[in-house]
């Protein structure tokens, strides 16, 4: 699921200029429909996959979808761990 993700990302990169500026005239109410039309058109033709509403943030170390803290990258479990650990600087139990 992890190497997936990434390939979607590399997709995502890919095609964001031309899915913006094709984005941007579709959505424009001052060109003419068949403009709009095909710009519509053309962002079909691209793949799914190149869409950033399709990529799930995930675990950088397991993979997990769930529970993912933004700021660190990690599932609570996995940071959790590594907290106890001491592996992550900075971090340490709020009960101490």
């Amino acid at each position: 699921m992890i190497e997936r993700e990434k390939r979607r990302q590399k997709l995502v990169d890919a095609n964001a200029e031309t899915r913006k500026e094709l984005r941007k005239i579709s959505t424009d109410i001052h060109r003419s429909p068949e403009e709009r039309f095909n710009a519509r058109q053309e962002m079909a033709k691209l793949p799914r996959n190149s869409a950033a509403v399709r990529l799930r943030n995930r675990c950088a170390v397991t993979g997990r979808p769930r529970g993912y803290m933004r700021f660190f990258g990690l599932s609570r479990i996995t940071f959790r761990e590594l907290a106890l650990k001491g592996e992550l600087p900075g971090i340490r139990k709020g009960s101490l």
